[in-house]
């Protein structure tokens, strides 16, 4: 195997990392930088993979540390909470009496204290999504829109990889999967982070698209029903319904485009047109992917457990695109209605729905993973890209605060019933481990056998390490 930035493996034919370098420098072996980028791509597993899959249930808004996982019940009353703390499976683990079910299971994952990190407001989520600090703020102001310049998505990584990693796998179904919508299209934003950026859109993640009924709908918040849950892609249709001739008229007039852009096959742009028409005229005609897609085939009574609200059922579909064979499906919980998990206003929500949502869905799902098995090979990681105020306002909502938030960790060999560092008496800054976006990153990219120090080429060929800093978790597994 060849070497990641300094690890002596070697290639099958004996030669290392440094004498290709070599080689390529004298034009021995004709190693252009493209070659030497695409030989450490391929070989980006530098250690035994723990997890074969990743599920990333994003919280977006930010829950209250307060109100969950780490509670101060010794705080003053002014600072603890409206909530009481009740015992769960995880010695020294007290937690919210609204995540009760969770609670139950809490021998099945760690909870970590302390992530931390100084970006105090909602474009973090491309730092907790992509293990890179935001940097357009101060040129852009109130952009918060994706744009082609960004950094990847850890879901787009993993894509990337696998996508110049096959080795004959089925890459039928997309390996970044992202559900039940885009971050922020149901506040007619289009959030930053959940993308590729510049690895090109080729490898941006396939997503579903579930709409609220209304402006002031929060389908989170109630039960959904059948009609408004088509998590299939729209214009995907049966194989038996795709005539042959029609399908090969697709593909012709794709052709016919191609001989029209080869002489412009320098643009990024034009290069990732290739991945994407490869992605569609699959999805074109895949039983695979629209069968997976179909939550109806799950058992009535196991969509019960879930939950019927948006979160529920987007956290089993999620489960079941798992099955199909993808590698990172992110379950979105968004703010249809502006605030959900970012709860300035109170704390109504968070009893009536929020707690109690995400503890009914968050069970169920550890459950059915642990009853089928695919827990051992599923890392399932559970966060927010901020925590809240330890002040709060008069009417018991916190505002914006990133220096101290939970984050849950569970599957993959990671050791449950445990907590990961401590912090202070207010539950405002990490007193022992402080956990950096840039070290969940390296967790997730090592857990799936990902070296986290592994350069990729930007949009302009140059080799970039996919994190600058951070350092797995590696103690949290067992």
């Amino acid at each position: 195997m060849l070497s990641i930035l300094g690890r002596p493996q070697t290639v099958c034919n004996g030669i290392t990392r440094r004498d290709m370098l070599q080689a390529g420098g004298a034009g021995l072996f004709g190693l252009t930088l493209p070659r030497l980028l695409a030989a450490e791509q391929t070989l980006a597993h530098s250690h035994r993979a723990r997890a074969k899959s990743v599920m990333f249930l994003y919280l977006f808004g930010g829950p209250s540390q307060l109100e969950t996982f780490d509670m101060k019940p010794a705080a003053p009353a002014k600072l603890r909470g409206p909530f009481q703390p009740i015992a769960s499976r995880t010695p020294g683990l007290e937690i919210c009496e609204h995540l009760s079910k969770s609670a139950q299971v809490s021998d099945k994952f760690c909870v970590i204290r302390t992530m931390t990190h100084p970006h105090n407001d909602h474009n973090a989520c491309h730092y907790i999504q992509t293990g890179h600090k935001w940097t357009r703020s101060a040129e852009t102001g109130s952009d918060v829109n994706a744009r082609e310049t960004d950094w990847p998505s850890i879901g787009s990584v993993v894509e990337y990889l696998s996508a110049h990693e096959a080795n004959g796998r089925d890459r039928t179904f997309p390996d970044y999967v992202y559900v039940p919508n885009r971050l922020g299209h149901l506040q007619g934003y289009d959030r930053t982070g959940q993308y590729a950026g510049w690895l090109g859109a080729a490898y941006n993640a396939l997503a579903t698209d579930i709409r609220k009924k209304g402006k002031d709908d929060n389908p989170f918040f109630r039960n959904c029903d059948d009609a408004e849950l088509d998590f299939r892609i729209k214009g995907l249709v049966p194989k038996s319904e795709m005539p042959l001739n029609r399908l090969n008229r697709r593909s012709s007039l794709l052709e016919q485009f191609d001989g029209n852009v080869r002489r412009i096959e320098t643009s990024k742009r034009i290069q990732d047109y290739h991945g994407i028409r490869e992605r569609a005229l699959a999805l074109v005609t895949s039983e695979r992917i629209r069968d997976a897609l179909d939550i109806r085939k799950e058992p009535d009574s196991l969509r019960d457990r879930y939950g019927r609200h948006l979160f529920g059922q987007s956290a089993l579909m999620g489960r079941r695109i798992i099955e199909a064979g993808s590698r990172f499906v992110t379950v979105l919980w968004d703010a249809p209605d502006g605030y959900s998990w970012d709860s300035h206003r109170n704390s109504q929500s968070l009893e009536k729905y929020l707690i109690p949502g995400f503890d009914q869905t968050y069970s169920a799902l550890l459950t059915d993973l642990d009853d089928s098995g695919l827990l051992d090979e599923t890392l399932v990681v559970a966060v927010g890209e901020m925590g809240r105020t330890p002040t709060p306002t008069a009417t018991w909502g916190r505002g914006h605060w990133s220096h101290c938030f939970p984050c849950v960790l569970a599957g993959a060999g990671i050791r449950g019933g445990i907590t990961y560092g401590r912090s202070d008496k207010d539950a405002a800054y990490p007193a022992e481990r402080p956990v950096s976006p840039e070290d969940l990153a390296a967790t997730i990219y090592w857990a799936l056998g990902i070296d986290p120090e592994l350069r990729l080429p930007d949009r302009q060929g140059r080799p970039t390490p996919i994190l600058e800093g951070g350092k797995p978790l590696v103690e949290l597994f067992g």
